[in-house]
Parts: structure tokens; sequence; C-alpha cells
């Protein structure tokens, strides 16, 4: 029999990639988009990846902000992964713009995913709901974590804490039968397909072009979009993720000066106008472990190294 799986957010990053794993495998996809418009964004980005028969894959119109279009999306679906979230281009003046969205959208796909007897929910929240409100000072991060949504944080980090905290509530108070697991990715990079792209392109891309000529005092986590769409798939299937929280990382984490000089190594041909970026020194790294993930789901990530050079590859491309 074949299953049958609902990916929100098709157009993104990691709902284009999750799609695409899906397919290889043989499920049936549903995917949502805010517009029917976008869908031949996604059939060109799959045709890039190799995808030839789109007979398993049909699309459905709808927002996270309006319930028109959510039961007929997940009706005899079998799974649902959430991806969909709303990233604003910059900092809304009004925080609930992008808090209201992100919340009530996890709940609106979670009460049709109830409704339709879905088996189980993925939700993608983010490191942002784990990470951003503690000092990293000798404290290794684990999905025991959440980020204070009472702490001065930005309106994103904000939404993610609050959406997924949300979600939790609603499946302890309301779910009933429908199991429901959590994602949470940190920086997402690896190869782009159909030209959808991550939010760190654009931070490579500013290192390669010279733009960045300074480390700043952070340094950040990456993984790749490979094994986040992975992830989910193995966070649907395994009876043991049910109820809980996984980290998705590579092992380490990098400052920008990291990037630059790996380029400088393994791309020299694209180095040229790279600055010259000091490090930082080794209390700023921060520590996460995807050891919760490795253990349960058997999910072994890509390197960082690996991953940041499938993005500058991308962007040479």
């Amino acid at each position: 029999m074949t299953r049958t799986v609902l990916v929100t957010g098709g157009t993104g990053f990691v709902g284009i990639h999750t799609i695409l794993q899906l397919l290889q495998r043989g499920y049936k996809v549903k995917t949502t988009l805010r517009s029917l418009a976008k869908k031949d964004l996604i059939i060109n980005a799959l045709k890039e990846a190799g995808i030839t028969s789109f007979d398993n894959l049909s699309f459905y119109e709808a927002e996270l902000t309006d319930d028109k279009g959510w039961d007929e999306a997940v009706k005899d679906c079998d799974y649902v992964l959430h991806i969909a979230s709303p990233v604003p281009a910059k900092q809304p003046k009004d925080e609930n713009e992008v808090i209201i969205p992100a919340r009530d959208g996890a709940l609106r796909v979670l009460r049709a995913a109830k409704r339709a007897g879905v088996k189980r929910v993925v939700l993608t929240s983010s490191f942002a709901a784990i990470g951003y409100s503690r000092n990293s000072k000798n404290h290794v991060f684990t999905e025991e974590d959440w980020t204070d949504e009472n702490a001065p944080i930005e309106p994103y980090i904000k939404s993610k804490v609050v959406a997924e905290k949300a979600a939790w509530d609603f499946i302890k108070n309301e779910g009933g039968d429908l199991e429901f697991t959590v994602i949470n990715p940190v920086g997402i990079t690896g190869p782009v397909i159909g030209g959808i792209y991550p939010v760190v392109q654009d931070l490579l891309k500013s290192i390669i072009d010279g733009v960045v000529t300074e480390t700043p005092l952070f340094t950040f986590a990456t993984v790749d979009v490979r094994d986040v769409a992975d992830i989910h798939i193995k966070a649907m299937l395994d009876p043991d993720a049910d109820g809980q929280r996984f980290l998705a990382t590579t092992a380490g984490s990098v400052a920008f000066n990291d990037i630059a000089e790996l380029i400088k190594k393994e791309r020299p041909e694209i180095s040229s106008k790279i600055a010259d970026l000091k490090p930082v020194s080794e209390e700023f790294y921060v520590a996460i472990s995807y050891k919760k993930a490795e253990e349960i789901l058997d999910w072994h990530p890509r390197s960082k190294e690996e991953t940041l050079l499938a993005s500058i590859d991308s962007i040479i491309n």
C-alpha cells in the first residue's frame, strides 16, 4: 500500500528536498502552497533533481492564516510534515506579524490532521526554540533546553518558541490519538535545486564577495538540507519518535573566518576577494548535541565541511 504524506510549504528549501526524498522512496505526496501559481517552481526543481514522473505529487492552495483548504490537503494522508513557517524578509515592527501566523498555522494544521485521522504530524521547529536565551559558554545544548520567550529575542526566534509550545499544548490537551514529533534544525545549508535556496546562502556569498570584512563574536552550527529531509522522514516512521523533539545539527560549529578558510583551501579559484578574517577564541564556539537523533533514529548527518561546500558549489554554479 502506498502511503500518503502532506508536506506543507513545498516551495521552501527544506520542503522541496523533503518532497524529493519522499518521491524517491515511493510515497504519494501532497503539498501546500500559498498560491498554485508557484506549482511550476516545485516541478522544475524536482525535474532538475532527476524526478521524471509526477503521478504521485499533487498540489493544494492553503495559507497558515486561513482555515480554507486545509481539510482537503490533509484528507487521506497517513502523515503530515508541517515544514511551512513565516520567515520575515526583515524584522517586523510588530512581532505578532510573524508570531501569530507561526502559532496559529501550526494549530490549524494539527486540528485538520486530527479531524482527518492522520497517524502522525512532524513539526519543523528550530534551534531558535532551544538555544537563544542562555549563555552558551561551557554548555552543551540538547532537546531539554528551551529559549525563554520573555527574553529580549527577535520576533522570528520568539515565533518559533511560541509556535512549538502551542503545538505541544494542543497535543497534550486535545491531541487524542494523534502522534507528534518535532525537529529542531540549526542553520540549514546544502545543495540548491531549482533556485530555491536557504537564508544562509546570502551570508556565504557575502564572504566570497569580500563584503564581510570581520568575524563577529559568535559562531553557529549548520546542517545539510538532505539530512534535514531525512530526519523528518525517519521521525515520521520511527515508533519511538512519538512525543519527542530532535535537534538536527552537524558536529561542531563555525565562525565566519572558518568558512573563509574552508573556501580558500577547498575552492581557491573563487577565493580572491575574500577578506582576511581574524579568528574568534574557542569560548565562542557553540556546542550542540545530536546524540538523541543518532541513538533513537539512527540518524548520521554529513560533516559541516561537506554541507558548507555543497552550498558554496551552488553559488559557483
